[in-house]
């Protein structure tokens, strides 16, 4: 007899969202120059969460010049005094993490346990880890003297919104730039917060900028004559459009895109194990991972046995209330990644591939979609090309690693992969052979602030984390 789960859900009350937020820049909120605004809703119940100024190229300016203006000083600073205040925002975020995660979970749809257990651990530990690394700059392999390059135009995406921000904004300031940062206009909430934070950690005025908006800001901020730096991470298509306007000028650029990863399973792989890893791999924050595993790539001799596991514990995941601690799939950011999400599962049935889905009842409110597995599928389906960013599963066979290192590499995409085998020999050799830029052997999607993280091909160039993340924004010419 299956035991029932009561609902288990994570107060509200921890998180006070004020009816409006304005821009921020150098050190104040304050409303955009033409006094525009747009709404954000929560993605599980459509519910009006706040109204958020919105920036514009005006309002880009403004922010730029303010950046620029605290960056003499900022970078002048002693690495040492640098470090305490990541330090200090590092401990802040620790402080605030329970109000954190509600906050992303309402404005992102993504479940509570992993914006309490994932997103904001990492957040922490990203601030600790390059506050560390401030005043060892000289000792980072960049030459004897490296310098900050000026000011950073950073564009992230809704999926971890809080997370990007960490991941752009750590190694900035850590090596003495400063920063205008755009958040995706469907989770501008923790960014403003963590503005906040700023302000309650002390920071100088001007150092962290926040600008809520549209395309046109970001588009905005990417072109300014006055920005050293531009990192991106988002859609390929928008990676490409960037890469065309920052060609020909001094700025630096890092890009993190796409992806179409492969999960290999090899007959000798732990096939429970490997089913967690699977699920793990595409089910986590709804699929709407650029490094999700997407593609299950499995050896033929034990591919009925997978199979036949992989359903069975999909049928036991909980969808539903984002804020229950016993929900494993929430909503999907947006109507607009729903349309995408439902347009190419569509097209997936339509063109021969079988759909499965467990018995799933969705909630009458909010943008949902079904945990779904396609099988039969082959290297021509649309579901195997495409980044489809929801929870998709394609399933592929092969019977030799060659194959299977073959197929995995037959993408444009180059992000990250997974291997599942006992045979650390294996491991090595078919990691070795695979363009990806992050390669997980017997787990899936495990992040550590001190590892790089970026791709090849159209997933991008350049990395985030680790002491390589510190390059991106050194003059180390």
């Amino acid at each position: 007899m299956a035991f029932e789960y009561a609902p288990a859900p994570e107060s509200r009350a921890i998180v006070d969202i004020a009816p409006s937020y304005g821009l921020f820049i150098d050190g104040e909120f304050t409303e955009a120059a033409d006094g525009k605004v747009f709404k954000t809703i929560s993605p599980s119940t459509e519910e009006v969460l706040s109204e958020v100024a919105q920036a514009k190229e005006e309002d880009v300016d403004r922010a730029v010049r303010a950046a620029r203006k605290a960056f003499g000083t900022w970078s002048a600073l002693p690495g040492s005094e640098r470090a305490k205040y990541l330090f200090r925002i590092a401990r802040i975020i620790q402080e605030r993490s329970r109000e954190l995660a509600v906050l992303e979970t309402l404005d992102n749809g993504k479940p509570i346990r992993e914006t309490r257990d994932v997103d904001l651990p990492l957040v922490a530990a990203h601030f600790f880890y390059y506050a560390g690394w401030a005043d060892k700059l000289e000792h980072a392999g960049f030459g004897p003297d490296p310098k900050p390059l000026g000011v950073a135009g950073q564009v992230i995406p809704w999926n971890f919104p809080l997370l990007m921000l960490a991941w752009k904004i750590a190694p900035a300031l850590a090596t003495g730039n400063t920063v205008v940062l755009k958040p995706a206009e469907t989770t501008p909430l923790s960014a403003l917060f963590f503005a906040d934070i700023c302000r309650q950690a002390g920071l100088p005025k001007g150092v962290v900028n926040i600008l809520p908006g549209y395309g046109d800001a970001g588009a905005a901020l990417v072109a300014h004559p006055d920005v050293d730096k531009v990192a991106f991470t988002g859609s390929t298509a928008v990676g490409k459009e960037i890469a065309r306007t920052v060609a020909g000028t001094r700025k630096k650029l890092t890009l993190e895109l796409g992806g179409k990863g492969a999960n290999i399973v090899f007959d000798d792989a732990p096939i429970d194990q490997a089913v967690e890893g699977i699920v793990n791999g595409i089910f986590f924050n709804q699929g709407q991972v650029c490094c999700a595993g997407s593609r299950l790539l499995v050896q033929e001799s034990v591919h009925d046995e997978l199979l036949d596991a992989l359903k069975r514990r999909i049928s036991t995941l909980r969808l539903g209330d984002p804020l229950d601690k016993n929900t494993d799939i929430g909503a999907i950011n947006s109507a607009e990644q729903l349309a995408r999400i439902t347009a190419l599962a569509d097209q997936g049935e339509a063109e021969g591939a079988e759909r499965w889905s467990p018995a799933c009842e969705l909630p009458s409110s909010g943008y949902w979609f079904a945990p779904t597995l396609f099988t039969n599928v082959t290297q021509a389906h649309t579901i195997a090309r495409e980044e489809i960013f929801g929870p998709v599963l394609s399933v592929l066979t092969f019977r030799t690693p060659e194959e299977a290192v073959a197929k995995a590499n037959n993408t444009p995409y180059g992000l990250s992969a997974g291997i599942w085998t006992e045979k650390g020999s294996r491991m090595l050799a078919v990691a070795n052979r695979l363009r990806a830029g992050v390669i997980w052997s017997n787990t899936f999607n495990k992040f550590d602030p001190t590892s790089p993280f970026g791709g090849y091909k159209e997933s991008g160039f350049g990395r985030e984390g680790g002491r390589h993340g510190l390059e991106a924004y050194l003059d180390v010419r």
